[in-house]
C-alpha cells in the first residue's frame, strides 16, 4: 500500500482533459472519458470540451457520468494513471452533497400473511403516492 504522504508524480503543465479523468480514476477507461466528451456531458471552465482539451492547474472539471454531476478542481497534473490515494490528491472535489432522501414508514407484511386484499392494495397505493409523489 502507497503511502499517502509520498511526492506527487511530476507531470507536464497540461494533458488532454479525456486522459487526465482517465488517470485521476473519474473513468474506468479513456475510451469512457472521451465519450463523455463527445456527448457532451464534460465542462472544462464552464465551457464544452472535447477530448482534446487542455487542462491545467486551477482549471474547473465538471464531468456527469452515470447520472451524477462530478465538479473537480485541477490541483495537479498527471498523464499515468496512479493508485486511488495518489489520484483523489490530484484533484479538489468540490461536488455539491446529495440532497437528502426522505424516508418514511416502512412497508411490510407479516410472512404468511397471503395476497393483499382490494382494500390493503388500495391504502398501499394511497401511502405510495404521499411519500413518492408523481415526478
Amino acid at each position: 500500500m502507497s503511502d499517502p504522504s509520498a511526492p506527487l508524480p511530476s507531470g507536464p503543465e497540461s494533458t488532454r482533459v479525456d486522459r487526465w479523468l482517465w488517470a485521476v480514476r473519474l473513468t474506468k477507461t479513456r475510451s469512457d472519458a472521451a465519450q463523455a466528451c463527445r456527448g457532451g456531458h464534460v465542462r472544462v471552465n464552464g465551457r464544452p470540451a472535447k477530448a482534446a482539451t487542455a487542462v491545467r492547474v486551477g482549471d474547473e472539471v465538471r464531468v456527469r457520468l452515470h447520472g451524477t454531476t462530478r465538479l473537480v478542481d485541477v490541483s495537479h497534473v498527471i498523464v499515468k494513471r496512479v493508485g486511488a490515494p495518489i489520484a483523489t490528491r490530484c484533484y479538489v472535489d468540490r461536488t455539491p452533497a446529495p440532497p437528502p432522501q426522505a424516508t418514511g414508514p416502512v412497508i411490510r407484511r407479516d410472512r404468511g400473511a397471503g395476497r393483499p386484499t382490494k382494500r390493503d392494495r388500495r391504502q398501499l397505493d394511497r401511502l405510495r403516492a404521499e411519500r413518492w409523489p408523481p415526478a
